[in-house]
């Protein structure tokens, strides 16, 4: 039945009320605890339902938890509700609200009436729960402030808004433009702190000159020398901070004038017991910050601060953390500590994840990577400020996930922010704060959510962090131009992912080289065939934003310098071996092939190629073996090379030396340390199949490689072998299969040179422009 009511419930609009009484409280909480509690609870389930309020319960829903089902009520007991909060508007006091309190109470007593009288029989209990909470928090409260939280994430080096790689200016990247975001948000409010998330010191290239020329005590690193400057409150480690070492991250880090924390990192201990562990860092840190309330009063608020990075970090930098640290489970970690911080004072807890969302089933034992959404399920978490997928959220890219609300920045109704990469975003979450002087505890009653770019003709480069950065410009500068010899044609990546590409071609060469060289005189290894892994490391946005050309490798041919080897190849890996037998080449290629979304071949519409969800650089080629990827086949394999389609089957054709590939074969495949070791999970990779770990980084080798060809020949000779190949597809029906690239000329100059099928301009779009590719066979190759 539908409960209706003819007026939403709203309080006056001059005076605040006292509104929840003991009494009416308590007979709320009785009505709630009758039929089950909110999804926050103490046993922290986290996965809750994903049913909506009005669908009744199958066998399977009341299978779960009582805090995984909506709350079932009768006629008589809505009815009771409804009269407990028609009763709340009667009841009025004396205390005065402002203008935004009220706004404030007049929503959540709106939101309350709205669940009471939308549902039949059905209400979304946590919810209402959780606006009970907050209304009881605002009427009893003696104290009002405000709190603004910011955040950077990814920064990776990027400082300044210099293109080291072009030596162009760009205006959608560089700490020293976040900082001016970052300074106007300071002055729009009385109170604020401000949070780092990780991956600092690694990326860009000053962060390739200090790791290259190496860090001295007394020096500080000039990512420090901008944080410093900038105030910051508190920061949290990435997974990239590892990438050159504890030794070198610790002589970067001592000179940071703010505390680092993370929580989930240990000291191996040797032993089993899991309760005698030691953290590695400070796990978290609780400042004791001077804010002003409402009234302009001081008043000390205690802020906890909780940090967390990837528990993968042991695979992806195995080399430098091996034996040194251990890692445990974010959520896992987060329940443990979050209730000793609120012991130890802490008036409000904020959680700094470098880790994203995934919202697969919840398992400790994963060790999952993405983390967010199950830390929102962990009891006493007022914020979460997370980072690492390069994403912003609230996003559209979040729409469709169960319990994430982009209009309200909220996951499972806990205010969440993540601000992009490289500086192009500031987080922001605005806490409105109420102090209940009875229990002595502040509660977050309302909050904001907001993610400005820099991407603005109104958002200026920061004078101060210029100035204090421009000798590490000037000596990157010098580093990045070191010749390393010449190119007879263009390099670029624009195609790389719908097509066998230069700029994959060229590292996948080199490494090829480099391995073939290095097994002679190894009687265990040199028989075997060599075959070479790489991945287009800058080929779009993650989130497929295709629109700016800076996402792409863009070597142009003529003087090559060291600045191209790194655009050639962003990250500081070092040279791995495996050694794979034949099925696990092939499902190692499907894995790969998750790049492509399934192309349904009885539709005209148009109909996108690429995933957006699936990172560029797992979308590993494999030199030295032929074949084609039919994508008109779902994905074998779905995120994280889970077995998702047994009988799926993308990779077909695939040869050696023209002989069908056979599960008897074995062959040795270059790549590097992160993918040797298990990162994406891919097989025929992790510790057992490592049969190299080269002491050179792949950028060196292939720099070297260019060095020695452009010696050797005057220069190197790009150009893709077209190993691989999307199956040309059989339909009577015109298909219309899109992909994005940036709308310009030298892009539309390239594809036209370049492209192996029929490619042809659409429209522009945001995501840049939008181009047709024909895969239809009744077309012919253009090359």
């Amino acid at each position: 039945m539908l409960v209706k009511h003819q007026q939403p419930l709203k309080a006056n609009v001059i005076t605040a009320k006292k509104i929840i009484t003991s009494t009416l409280l308590a007979s709320c909480i009785a009505l709630l605890t009758g039929c089950g509690s909110s999804n926050k609870s103490q046993d922290n389930t986290i996965e809750p339902s994903d049913k909506p309020v009005k669908e009744q319960p199958t066998d399977d829903d009341k299978t779960t938890s009582d805090n995984q089902q909506s709350l079932q009520l009768d006629d008589k007991t809505i009815a009771e509700l409804i009269t407990i909060f028609e009763t709340i508007k009667s009841n009025a006091v004396n205390t005065t609200f402002n203008s935004d309190q009220q706004a404030v109470y007049n929503n959540h007593i709106d939101t309350i009436h709205f669940l009471l009288n939308t549902a039949e029989e059905l209400i979304d209990h946590g919810a209402l729960a959780d606006e009970i909470a907050d209304l009881n928090a605002i009427v009893n409260a003696e104290n009002f402030a405000r709190l603004r939280l910011m955040e950077t994430t990814d920064i990776h080096a990027y400082l300044t808004d210099v293109n080291y790689y072009s030596d162009t200016i760009q205006t959608r990247f560089g700490l020293s433009r976040t900082a001016s975001l970052i300074k106007t948000a300071r002055e729009e409010v009385i109170n604020s702190v401000l949070v780092d998330n990780g991956d600092l010191i690694q990326g860009n290239p000053i962060g390739d000159w200090m790791a290259a020329k190496g860090i001295v005590a007394g020096e500080v690193h000039p990512v420090y020398q901008a944080m410093n400057l900038l105030g910051y409150d508190v920061a949290n480690y990435g997974n990239h901070e590892f990438n050159y070492g504890l030794e070198f991250l610790k002589e970067s880090v001592n000179d940071a004038n703010f505390p680092y924390i993370s929580a989930n990192i240990y000291k191996p201990d040797g032993d089993t017991d899991p309760t005698n562990d030691q953290h590695y860092f400070d796990p978290y840190t609780i400042i004791e910050k001077t804010i002003k309330d409402n009234n302009g009063q001081d008043i000390t608020l205690k802020i906890g601060f909780i940090g967390f990075v990837p528990p993968q970090i042991l695979v992806w930098d195995k080399k430098n953390l091996t034996g040194k640290v251990t890692v445990k489970d974010i959520a896992a970690t987060a329940k443990e500590l979050i209730p000793k911080m609120r012991a130890e004072g802490a008036d409000i807890i904020v959680a700094i994840p470098h880790s994203g969302i995934s919202t697969a089933p919840y398992d400790e034992n994963n060790l999952a990577e993405h983390s967010s959404y199950y830390l929102s399920q962990v009891e006493g978490i007022d914020a979460i400020m997370f980072g690492h997928s390069h994403s912003v959220f609230p996003s559209e890219a979040f729409a469709d996930v169960a319990h994430i609300d982009i209009e309200k920045g909220t996951i499972n109704r806990v205010p969440a922010v993540m601000p992009g990469y490289w500086g192009s975003h500031l987080g922001i979450i605005d806490l409105e704060l109420a102090y209940d002087k009875d229990s002595q505890k502040w509660n977050v009653f309302d909050h904001r959510v907001s993610t400005p770019s820099i991407d603005s003709e109104n958002v200026v480069t920061d004078a101060a962090i210029t100035a204090a950065l421009a000798d590490a410009d000037t000596q990157t500068s010098t580093y990045m131009n070191q010749p390393i010899g010449s190119a007879s044609d263009d390099m670029f990546s624009f195609l790389a992912l719908v097509q066998d590409d230069p700029s994959v071609q060229i590292v996948s060469d080199a490494q090829k080289d480099y391995v073939e060289q290095l097994i002679q005189g190894d009687v265990n290894l040199q028989h075997l065939p060599v075959l070479s892994a790489a991945a287009p490391f800058k080929a779009c946005a993650r989130s497929q934003d295709c629109s700016n050309e800076s996402d792409f490798v863009t070597v142009k041919k003529g003087d090559l310098a060291l600045k191209d080897a790194a655009d050639l190849y962003l990250y500081p890996n070092t040279l791995q071996v495996v050694k794979i037998n034949g099925d696990e080449l092939t499902q190692w290629l499907e894995c790969a092939a998750g790049m492509f979304n399934q192309i349904d071949t009885t539709s005209s519409e148009p109909q996108e190629l690429i995933s957006t969800r699936f990172p560029t650089y797992n979308f590993d080629v494999i030199d030295g073996v032929t074949y084609q990827i039919d994508v008109t086949q779902p994905a074998r394999y779905a995120e994280g090379c889970t077995l998702d389609n047994e009988a799926a089957q993308r990779i077909i054709n695939l040869t050696f030396n023209d002989e069908p590939v056979t599960t008897d074969m074995e062959f040795l495949v270059a790549t590097n340390n992160y993918r040797a070791g298990g990162g994406g999970s891919f097989p025929g990779t992790g510790g057992e199949h490592v049969v190299i770990e080269a002491p050179d980084a792949n950028r060196d080798v292939l720099a070297n490689y260019i060095r020695s060809l452009s010696a050797e020949n005057g220069t190197v000779n790009p150009s893709a072998d077209n190993n691989w190949q999307i199956a040309r597809i059989n339909s009577a029906t015109e298909l219309n299969i899109i992909f994005y690239a940036p709308d310009t000329k030298l892009v539309s100059d390239f594809i036209n040179k370049q492209q192996l099928y029929p490619i042809r301009y659409i429209k522009a779009s945001e995501r840049g422009a939008m181009y047709n590719i024909n895969l239809q066979a009744n077309n012919s190759l253009v090359n």
